[in-house]
């Protein structure tokens, strides 16, 4: 067995490998650019080493670097996670060379799966369903053009190399082919050095299904079952699921056969995803499931699989890499209960999911839900690399289950102030077509407007903030909070204030029956005179306005009237005494909470009608401030 592991990675995914490794009793070695020195991932490791500035590109992936500092700390292996050099055959095989153990495929599995052209060409061979398309080296415009129109629109445009979305065009209509063609041929260049495309049939009601696999270097290989993958946001991934919603036994047994054979094809070792699309507009079958291409690592989503089979996906790779069988046959692996994962992003859904950069003040989750994560409260999310904050996973007995679990967990989870898609994500989960197993790739790009509309803060919340406010007994006194026109039992009609994120909201108070429940989540923000609230996955700071008497009508005239039933307990000014704007100048207490009264303006006192241990009536005249002259 390994007995000292470098990992040549970031994040959660060096966190979720270094959490593995401990239990095996195999020591760690992180690697960390300039932003990453204070990162989670290196103060979990046992060893750490600074490889080079913050950009990727000089830092995590430069493999000499990497080989260097395994060489420099006696590590034995390098995993290289997911991401970054985890699919470059010449970094594998310059491991090798460097006499160190490659916690991967062979850098020839790597090879034979890098290009999809390729790819498909071998997947067809070796008996695997492959979708209808154009796989030539003729890469002329003209001879691309005419496969198209052959092939019949809607096309898929596909950059040979690389992944994650980039390098790819649906084109609707011959007139496009050309736009669409050098549009998609420029990134496919600017972002693999590749310029090369194929052509696939753009399949109706399209599901993303994908087998994983796993193989040995005795020869053995074993599927563990699928996931769906198919709510993607412009072909990246949101939400994983397994098994895979609609998946009857025969299909799931001809898909999952399949991608065995896949892997067998290019005598593959360790850990790897076979990706399927399918044509769901008639269900889930095997006669309309195709080959995309092949992950030659672990995947983001491993951990739904690991929930579902009780495995250790790791676990697996690093005992294959010293040279084991995999642990269990095929016959021994079974499906047990529904497994979903979010991926939380740092980004701003209400802004075309721009990224959000910044220091996590808040990160919070609740529940019961296992959190794969590279981040904690007091980090920093750059603007150097991938903005994922953390994976969300849930089990459940079955599917519905298990949405409901991750839904709950994503509704009253809190992050702050990094703007994330948390919301976003819980409404997808509420979706109707979602629950009801109505799934395609297009669903999100079809309901992005519904679904990232951020939440109205009602009357109703803000009123549960306003009692929230006042029950937590907050302090006051140095913010000289007015609370005029404030009804806990009178007239409801009377117009209320308050700051939500900075911005001054006017609601129509509705008052909490006493010993009655909030309907929405509050957490303390620090301040004294604010609390967050939580509405379906949003976080809102929701403070005391800092600068009127609560009602125009009191801060217009400088009438400081009781706003319900009480006893003033304090009195800080005299007649006469000169004020400023929020100054306190009084608490009155009602039903077992203290309220501030505060100067709706600078000016001064010119009447004091309270006095400590008075008793007063709603609406009764307490102080008049007169206002200074301008």
């Amino acid at each position: 067995m390994i007995s000292k592991l470098l990992i040549a990675n970031r994040g959660e995914i060096a966190c979720r490998i270094i959490r593995t490794a401990r239990d095996m009793g195999v020591a760690t070695v992180a690697v960390y650019s300039d932003a990453d020195a204070k990162a989670l991932h290196v103060r979990s490791a046992d060893e750490a080493v600074h490889i080079g500035p913050s950009p990727a590109a000089e830092s995590y992936l430069v493999g000499e670097k990497i080989i260097a500092a395994a060489k420099e700390t006696g590590a034995e292996a390098i995993h290289p996670g997911y991401g970054f050099l985890s699919e470059n055959a010449g970094f594998a095989q310059a491991v090798i060379d460097a006499g160190l153990i490659w916690v991967g495929p062979k850098p020839s599995s790597i090879d034979a799966m890098g290009l999809k052209d390729a790819a498909k060409k071998l997947m067809r061979e070796a008996g695997v369903p492959v979708t209808p398309g154009y796989e030539g080296e003729d890469q002329s415009v003209e001879r691309l053009k005419k496969e198209a129109d052959a092939i019949g629109y809607p096309v898929l445009i596909k950059a040979v190399a690389g992944g994650g979305g980039k390098g790819m065009r649906k084109v609707d209509a011959a007139e496009n082919f050309e736009a669409d063609l050098e549009s998609c041929r420029r990134e496919a260049k600017a972002s693999f050095s590749n310029d090369e495309v194929l052509l696939e049939k753009w399949i109706t009601s399209p599901r993303h299904i994908e087998v994983q696999v796993f193989g040995d270097s005795h020869g053995n290989v074993v599927h563990l079952f699928e996931r769906d993958c198919s709510l993607q946001r412009r072909h990246q991934k949101v939400i994983e699921e397994a098994p895979a919603p609609g998946m009857n036994e025969a299909t799931r047994e001809e898909i999952c056969a399949a991608a065995v054979r896949a892997a067998k094809a290019v005598d593959y070792e360790g850990a790897g995803t076979i990706e399927f699309i399918a044509d769901a507009s008639e269900g889930l079958r095997a006669d309309r499931i195709f080959f995309m291409e092949m992950n030659t690592r672990l995947q983001v989503e491993h951990p739904v699989t690991e929930e579902i089979t009780g495995v250790d996906l790791v676990e697996w790779q690093l005992r294959v890499a010293s040279g084991e069988e995999i642990p269990l046959k095929q016959e021994e692996l079974s499906i047990n209960g529904w497994a979903i994962e979010a991926r939380l992003y740092a980004e701003d859904p209400a802004k075309g999911f721009l990224p959000s950069t910044g220091r996590l003040e808040i990160l919070e989750f609740c529940g019961d839900a296992r959190i794969e994560t590279g981040v904690e409260e007091g980090s920093e999310i750059s603007p150097f690399y991938d903005p994922m904050i953390a994976k969300i996973i849930v089990k459940g007995f079955d599917r519905i289950d298990a949405l409901d679990l991750l839904a709950s967990e994503l509704r009253y989870s809190s992050v702050w102030p990094i703007k994330t898609n948390l919301g976003f994500l819980f409404r997808l989960l509420e979706d109707a077509d979602v629950r009801e197993e109505k799934l395609d790739t297009g669903l999100i790009a079809e309901k992005q407007q519904e679904l990232t509309a951020l939440p109205t803060v009602s009357d109703r919340a803000l009123s549960d903030a306003m009692n929230w406010l006042v029950r937590a007994g907050q302090d006051f006194d140095s913010k000289a909070v007015p609370l005029i026109g404030f009804r806990m039992n009178a007239d409801q009609e009377r117009e209320n204030r308050l700051a939500v994120n900075d911005e001054i909201i006017a609601f129509r108070y509705d008052p909490t029956p006493s010993g009655g429940s909030f309907e929405h989540g509050f957490r303390d923000t620090m301040e004294p005179d604010a609390q967050f609230l939580s509405i379906d996955g949003h976080l809102f700071r929701i403070a005391l306005p800092r600068h009127d008497a609560g009602g125009p009508g009191a801060a217009a005239d400088g009438d400081i009237l009781a706003p319900m039933p009480g006893k003033v307990i304090a009195v800080d000014v005299a007649e006469g005494d000169a004020v400023t704007s929020g100054q306190r100048l009084m608490v009155l207490e009602a039903m077992k909470m203290e309220h501030a009264l505060t100067a709706p303006f600078d000016g001064t006192v010119t009447e004091l009608s309270a006095s400590q241990g008075a008793q007063v009536q709603v609406e009764a005249l307490l102080a008049r401030v007169e206002a200074a002259a301008e």
